[in-house]
């Protein structure tokens, strides 16, 4: 089984990847970071040179493998749940969970992140909170149908995210228990 975290752009994925691995003894593989180390190219440079199908079918593939792993808390790609193989793998795989933020928090943390140009390149030519909130509308259902549940991390720390998604685990009868 694996936890893998789906959401918006700086929802949060990355860095309760890592605290949530680290509570319960498993290990963290960030999907664009091993995508980017896999094909030496940064994403903006892959959606740059070959466009967004490419990137989507690189991406497709590293979810692949990332699926025949077990014990690992995987943060996804925020398009991930583009692609229904994609979202099928996780489920029969393991936890979907949904990392969720409103517009404002995510283009906050989108001015605030230094790492946005190289691992998120624009997806529309609009400007950022139209492109947020356009996105969001496009893909919310996406999330809601390939989730296992869903944690808002507006108002959250990332202790306190981590603490959330293993509360609703162990209800679930995950058999997650906290190592630290």
């Amino acid at each position: 089984m694996n936890i893998y975290l789906t959401g918006y752009r700086c929802t949060g994925k990355t860095s309760v990847g890592k605290s949530l691995a680290k509570a319960i003894g498993w290990t963290v593989v960030d999907a664009d970071t091993m995508l980017v180390n896999e094909y030496d190219m940064t994403i903006t440079d892959i959606v740059s040179s070959q466009g967004w199908e490419a990137f989507r079918s690189m991406e497709k593939e590293i979810l692949k493998k990332l699926c025949a792993r077990d014990r690992h808390v995987v943060a996804t790609g925020g398009g991930v749940i583009l692609d229904k193989d994609n979202v099928r793998r996780m489920r029969d795989s393991g936890t979907v969970i949904w990392l969720r933020a409103d517009p404002e928090t995510i283009k906050e943390r989108i001015v605030r992140d230094q790492t946005t140009e190289e691992f998120r390149p624009s997806l529309t030519s609009k400007g950022l909170m139209e492109e947020i909130e356009e996105t969001l509308s496009d893909r919310n259902p996406l999330y809601e149908e390939s989730m296992d549940f869903a944690v808002d991390t507006d108002r959250l720390s990332i202790d306190d995210v981590c603490l959330e998604v293993i509360k609703r685990l162990k209800a679930d009868g995950a058999g997650i228990e906290i190592k630290e």
